[in-house]
């Protein structure tokens, strides 16, 4: 009960400071602003319950596509974790690659991908996916290889076969690194999801705060925010879930 409390207790702080701040007009006179871009949290409420309908809708598309983005980066991050685990020439030329491809802001990719495949739903899954990717594999890897010699010497004793030896030992121990790199993509999806909507989207929480920001209506973008956090945390703590259920002896 005392892990929640203290965080509980110091955002409620902030957020009355943030109230007070805003309602008396002291934070729009420090950043030398109109008040209406200035919006207290009663506001950005209020905001969140008039355009529940919107957000709700709106919500709901960005969250497919984070849901869907994340599972294509699952299944192909741990593909090529696991064939660069059984291949060292493999890994050898393609993990330098691997973390040369988060240099490449993804800001400059998305419109290359929405002109290359249009603004449907390709693009934007290939957005998050490639976000996801490299937390995913990066940590399956190193789980793979940071098993005890020990049990693998062990398992060839007993004439266990590489394939045996990868699912009785090496997949079991990289659970725990795999679920790693699982939290922190599905944390960063919402990202990925933003950038692709905003570069090409007629729905999702990127599109209305996109139209919120170009309108000054910035109590409906801290809404969509809000909502978009909101979808954040639930996923993670949804993997986070499933890492103790299936992880259980960690």
């Amino acid at each position: 009960m005392k892990r929640w409390l203290y965080p509980l207790a110091l955002l409620a702080a902030l957020i009355g400071l943030w109230q007070l701040a805003a309602s008396t007009g002291f934070m729009a006179d420090v950043m030398n602003l109109p008040d209406f871009l200035v919006p207290s949290p009663a506001e950005i409420a209020n905001s969140l319950w008039d355009e529940r309908t919107l957000l709700l809708e709106y919500g709901w598309v960005t969250l497919q596509e984070i849901v869907l983005g994340f599972l294509l980066a699952i299944v192909v991050g741990v593909a090529f974790a696991v064939t660069m685990h059984f291949s060292r020439t493999i890994r050898l030329a393609a993990y330098p690659l691997v973390v040369a491809s988060q240099t490449i802001p993804i800001v400059v990719i998305s419109p290359i991908l929405v002109i290359w495949f249009g603004f449907g739903l390709t693009p934007k899954l290939l957005i998050i996916a490639l976000i996801c990717f490299f937390p995913v594999t990066v940590a399956t890897v190193d789980g793979l290889r940071s098993v005890d010699p020990a049990a693998i010497k062990l398992m060839r004793t007993l004439y266990a076969s590489r394939v045996q030896i990868f699912w009785r030992v090496e997949a079991p121990a990289a659970l725990p690194a795999f679920f790693s790199g699982a939290r922190i993509a599905v944390a960063i999806a919402p990202i990925g999801a933003v950038f692709a909507e905003w570069v090409g989207a007629n729905e999702g929480l990127g599109r209305l705060i996109f139209i919120g920001t170009a309108n000054y209506q910035v109590d409906l973008t801290f809404a969509a925010v809000f909502v978009l956090s909101l979808i954040a945390i639930a996923l993670y703590a949804l993997v986070a879930i499933a890492e103790r259920r299936i992880v259980s002896w960690r």
